[in-house]
């Protein structure tokens, strides 16, 4: 498609999507919950169609030599499908963030200040491979008032379509603007870069997920504002008050249970005041359970399956069955070493020392850090916010799991009797 061609595809959803989301402002929580229970139950109903278009998009990715990660983070099934309709009742039973007051006071000339809970307005996401996040993305910003323009990766088109007509359904069950939940229909990659640059009247903030080079071209590129994260380099620290069965099984699921998330374990760093007894065990529980894992000397010396690890394994963040793997001199020594190669994401420590774990949980600079247990809770499900949008590691506005809270601003709203300023 031309440039011409793209502006006009994407200018005329631009301007739907801020009509939509004045309307959308408007809606009372008992009508969006009803629009997500409609989309819920469609979701259900329509389960063999997302899974044809599943089917469709699964050939193609593996035609097109997509690495195992990606084909997991493609792949649905009825347990998936069954997962994104639990979630978006699981948004639809939280609480309508629009409207709260945050704070409220009374000063000294009579003024009543109240800081209150807004949509951000048009959300522009922009995502690969997971399917799901259509479901995610659009529940959620329909749950805290904001329009949605979803634009999914090629190899997701034919499934993140379903799923989005199931969202579709949801609105028109209640009479809700269709516009309030747009899926880009090109899968030209012309459409993200006219997103970022020349959506600035209708786009207030884009999110990114998906891969390294995804995110960084949006960071680069976006002339709005930005939630999300550039790499998910998680670790684990085994202290050496660590139970050792506890350890054990919190490292083998922290890397190993999925693979391709951005909350899996990347780096596993161990005390050396635990090594004669925690080390061996941990390490050969990874290799026997097909993990690749690249180590110091100290590593190696316990396997001989253990390949060594080079400065570039400290920074990686591998999404596959590999893991970086080191001894450090305590805590102080894993705070340090997360500092330095972390990427401000998860991390975890598993001990039964409290001192230890306080000191790790306040001095890890991470959008979320763990005390005995795994770096896969990550996630705004797990943190009983029924999805997430995405994990930002920013300092500013949201941070952590995103979900309705984070997608939602404030205004101030001023009562008076008459006042004027001297």
């Amino acid at each position: 498609m031309t440039i011409e061609d793209i502006a006009a595809l994407m200018a005329p959803i631009g301007r739907a999507a801020v009509a939509a989301a004045e309307a959308l402002a408007l809606a009372d929580a008992a009508q969006k919950n009803a629009a997500l229970a409609a989309a819920a139950a469609a979701l259900r109903t329509r389960g063999d169609e997302i899974l044809a278009a599943n089917g469709r998009d699964l050939k193609a990715a593996e035609a097109a030599g997509l690495s195992g990660a990606m084909l997991d983070r493609l792949r649905l099934d009825p347990v998936r499908i069954e997962a994104m309709a639990s979630g978006v009742e699981q948004i639809a039973a939280l609480p309508d963030p629009v409207g709260t007051v945050m704070a409220e006071w009374l000063r000294p000339n009579g003024l009543r200040i109240q800081r209150v809970r807004v949509p951000l307005g048009v959300i522009g996401i922009i995502y690969e491979s997971r399917p799901n996040v259509t479901c995610d993305a659009g529940a959620l910003c329909l749950k805290s008032g904001n329009a949605a323009i979803l634009r999914g990766g090629s190899e997701s088109h034919h499934s993140s379509t379903a799923i989005h007509a199931c969202l579709l359904d949801g609105l028109r069950a209640v009479g809700l603007p269709e516009a309030c939940i747009q899926l880009v229909p090109t899968t030209d990659r012309a459409a993200v870069g006219y997103m970022l640059a020349a959506m600035t009247d209708s786009i207030d903030v884009i999110v990114p997920r998906g891969g390294k080079s995804l995110v960084a071209r949006v960071q680069q590129e976006a002339r709005v504002p930005v939630i999300g994260h550039l790499e998910g380099n998680c670790h684990v620290y085994v202290d050496r008050a660590a139970d050792l069965n506890m350890a054990r099984a919190i490292v083998l699921n922290a890397k190993l249970r999925r693979t391709g998330i951005c909350g899996a374990a990347e780096t596993l760093l161990v005390d050396e005041g635990c090594v004669a007894t925690h080390l061996a065990p941990v390490v050969r529980d990874l290799l026997d359970a097909g993990c690749e894992v690249r180590g110091d000397a100290a590593v190696q010396a316990v396997d001989p399956r253990v390949r060594p690890a080079t400065e570039d394994d400290w920074y990686t963040e591998y999404l596959d069955a590999v893991i970086a793997a080191k001894v450090v001199h305590g805590v102080e020594e894993a705070i340090a070493h997360i500092a330095r190669y972390g990427s401000a994401h998860t991390e975890s420590i598993v001990t039964e020392d409290p001192v230890a774990a306080e000191k790790f949980l306040a001095r890890v600079d991470s959008a979320i850090v763990l005390h005995n247990a795994s770096t896969q809770f990550a996630d705004g499900g797990e943190f009983g916010m029924g999805a997430e949008i995405g994990i930002s590691t920013d300092r500013f506005h949201a941070r952590g799991p995103v979900g309705v809270e984070q997608l939602t601003s404030y205004k101030y709203v001023v009562r008076g009797a008459g006042q004027i300023r001297a």
